[in-house]
């Protein structure tokens, strides 16, 4: 698989020289009571969105983190989980792993209640963890699975849904993109490797995670990321790539299907103080409700006059119908 040895060779030089420009997030570093994020991994910060949501942390949750970068999410995520292991980090690249080690000791000057023995440093492939069954309660990659060709990633997302306790939640960031890329973009397994080429319609990305089983999906984000032109790239028309996060739940699948949430809401807005649609769903008058888009397609097709239905924002923070 040339495309992994690619990936490999390029992360095992931006392990031993740090390229602050090999991905470009948008996201603040997360400011929080008492945690400081040296530089060094601040500049290996190879991610295009971030995974790491107070939400998600709450009662020291065992945390599984695969492609650890300059171990800026691990640090993140061990704040939150101050335990000997309370936090597995994965990387197929020794190198990159090395380089963790070294920044965990710089981070341990920086912050006082933080130990190296926090992070669980693990040499591990995406599509093959050594880990146990139903023993995770939050795993993360960031910028990752969009370097997986089609049976990869669906590999790689089968051993996230295997690892995770039920209801828990595999929270991720990749570039997506919505045009069709030639063949040539698609093949190049560098531009693959730099999280460009292997960006996929944010439908086949979700598509891809409720076939794994997760029953209940959040797009949290989705911002601008990258632009492949003309003339610096091997395409005839410029390409816009956005970045997403997405939150996967390991809920039973529904019976009617997924609850996939892209930002929509509902407000009713007739005369009595509330509707109830009978199937679990009630809107208080005049008070939005946030809802997946199966539930959106329901109240649509009621075809009542007195409930407003949004667009999708891709922006979800929970408080949702389901």
């Amino acid at each position: 698989m040339s495309y992994l040895n690619a990936t490999n060779d390029l992360y095992k030089e931006a392990a031993l020289t740090p390229d602050v420009g090999l991905c470009c997030t948008t996201n603040p570093i997360w400011e929080l009571p008492g945690l400081k994020i040296p530089k060094i991994m601040q500049e290996m910060n190879y991610g295009c969105g971030s995974t790491v949501n107070a939400r998600d942390l709450t009662n020291e949750p065992k945390m599984l983190y695969v492609g650890v970068g300059g171990g800026m999410e691990l640090l993140q995520f061990a704040y939150f989980n101050r335990n000997k292991g309370g936090v597995v980090g994965v990387d197929v690249v020794d190198e990159m792993l090395e380089a963790s080690r070294k920044n965990f000791i710089e981070a341990e000057k920086l912050n006082p209640w933080f130990k190296s023995e926090f992070v669980d440093l693990q040499k591990g492939d995406a599509l093959n963890l050594n880990v146990a069954d139903n023993s995770i309660d939050v795993a993360a990659q960031n910028c990752l699975f969009n370097i997986f060709k089609a049976e990869d990633l669906k590999r790689a997302i089968a051993e996230m849904y295997r690892v995770l306790k039920p209801q828990g939640k595999l929270v991720m960031s990749d570039p997506t993109c919505e045009q069709e890329m030639n063949e040539e973009l698609r093949n190049d397994d560098r531009l693959r490797a730099l999280c460009l080429s292997g960006s996929l319609p944010i439908a086949e990305y979700v598509k891809a995670l409720t076939d794994a089983g997760f029953g209940t999906i959040e797009i949290r984000a989705r911002k601008p990321y990258r632009i492949l032109n003309p003339g610096a790239y091997p395409t005839d028309e410029l390409i816009y790539i956005e970045s997403i996060e997405v939150a996967a739940i390991k809920d039973p699948m529904p019976a009617d299907g997924p609850c996939i949430f892209t930002g929509k809401a509902a407000i009713y807005y007739g005369e009595e103080d509330f509707f109830d649609d009978k199937l679990g769903h009630i809107l208080l008058k005049n008070q939005p409700l946030a809802i997946c888009d199966k539930t959106a397609g329901a109240l649509a097709a009621l075809g009542r006059n007195d409930i407003f239905i949004s667009e999708s924002t891709y922006h979800y923070d929970g408080g949702g119908c389901c």
